[in-house]
């Protein structure tokens, strides 16, 4: 396994930055009044279409099946249950294709599949939170002006190119509102230029880890630890730099995303690797998918809400193996974590006690998230097994423990 090119994170990484023109070019014409509303939506859609052709080739038709079920559900079905069906069509062909895709014997060095799966992962979060605004009366869909004029929009969203390959997840009606108003004012460089720098540095330092790391085959014992943590820590750099260059993208196209609701800041990154409460990291990752989930499940499971929504993490991630056992131990820590650290803060008192506090906490929660992680990317059974019968267990059984003895 490259633990340097996970999944769908940097395979489909050329094609964003080659998006990045079309968004400087369709930001421009705006500004100029050379497109007209209706101009920009078809823009936006026709610019996905090519997007996910060039990238996904015959597979982009995976994607294409479940937003024109989608918008037919929307423009056919009522508000009072619109969003059970978006929900049942959208999770029930990525399933299929999850499952289709897994089964076959495919070419590994083909990225083809798996950023059309990330596009289609994608395509839910937005079918379904449409859905839900269609729902709850925030977003009234006027069928008197006419099926095309009501359609065109709906399939701009789901497919603006964008936002075809990556996030943050932007809501319909800030969508449609940037869209109207993305020629008002001249677009400003500095703040993509700035995520784009950011963006190099990261990489930079992913270079260096994967340098770092080249010569090491193997680890035993408690020596696995540092070895785990350095490898989940190539990890969250693939991520991070898959969040700055999507905010970079819309961000050059016009759609930027509101304050704090975007996946990664600086204050954002600050957090999630200084942080000692695994809760905290757990709300602060990939920020807009954890608000869609508190909105989609969290706020509607009248029971266990908490284990609803990392089990529905799971099944929208794929059901893998590792996918399955590293979201139900991270909803088993989250839990611990709530009870853990009001018992243990109240009995630091002194300055000492406090730091020993956090600093251990601190640890604990680095080596946790490092154990989830690969976890969550394992590939197989047997490397799943391998993690279960390593030392590095030892911490998410230890936060068991202790939830069952501070229920």
């Amino acid at each position: 396994m490259c633990w340097a090119d996970l999944l769908v994170l940097l395979p489909a990484a050329p094609y964003r930055l080659a998006a990045f023109p079309f968004a400087a070019l369709f930001h421009h014409l705006c500004a100029s009044g050379h497109l007209s509303l209706t101009a920009r939506y078809i823009f936006l859609l026709v610019g996905g279409c090519l997007l996910a052709g060039i990238a996904m080739g015959s597979y982009a038709v995976l994607l294409f099946v479940p937003a024109a079920g989608s918008v037919l559900i929307l423009l056919s079905i009522g508000p009072a249950r619109v969003h059970i069906w978006v929900f049942a069509l959208q999770m029930s062909w990525q399933t299929l294709c999850h499952l289709g895709l897994s089964n076959q014997e495919l070419d590994p060095q083909d990225a083809r599949p798996a950023t059309a799966l990330s596009a289609i992962m994608l395509l839910t979060q937005k079918a379904t939170s449409l859905a839900l605004d269609v729902h709850e009366g925030i977003v009234p869909l006027q069928l008197r002006q006419g099926l095309l004029q009501c359609a065109l929009p709906l399939c701009s969203y789901l497919l603006f190119f964008p936002a075809l390959l990556g996030g943050p997840l932007c809501s319909f009606r800030r969508f449609q509102a940037q869209a109207e108003s993305c020629g008002a004012e001249p677009g400003s460089l500095r703040a993509p230029g700035q995520r784009c720098l950011c963006a190099v540095v990261l990489h930079g330092l992913r270079l260096g880890l994967v340098g770092g790391l080249a010569g090491r085959q193997g680890c035993a014992g408690l020596g696995c630890l540092p070895h785990v943590w350095a490898r989940a820590l190539l990890l969250r750099l693939a991520y991070y730099l898959h969040w700055v260059l999507d905010e970079a993208l819309l961000e050059v196209a016009g759609f930027e995303p509101e304050a704090g609701q975007g996946d990664l800041s600086i204050r954002d990154l600050w957090t999630l690797e200084t942080t000692h409460r695994m809760a905290v990291f757990a709300r602060t990752w990939n920020k807009s998918t954890s608000r869609w989930l508190r909105r989609l499940i969290f706020q509607r499971c009248p029971a266990q809400p908490l284990l609803a929504t990392f089990a529905f993490s799971a099944w929208w991630h794929g059901l893998r193996p590792g996918q399955v056992f590293g979201f139900l131990c991270w909803a088993v820590v989250v839990e611990a974590d709530y009870r853990i650290h009001p018992f243990f803060s109240t009995r630091a008192t002194s300055q000492g006690a406090k730091l020993l506090y956090r600093g251990t906490t601190w640890v604990f929660t680095q080596l946790i998230v490092a154990y989830i992680l690969v976890a969550v990317e394992s590939e197989s059974f047997s490397m799943l097994c391998l993690l279960w019968m390593s030392c590095n267990s030892i911490l998410p059984l230890s936060y068991g423990l202790a939830l069952l003895l501070l229920l």
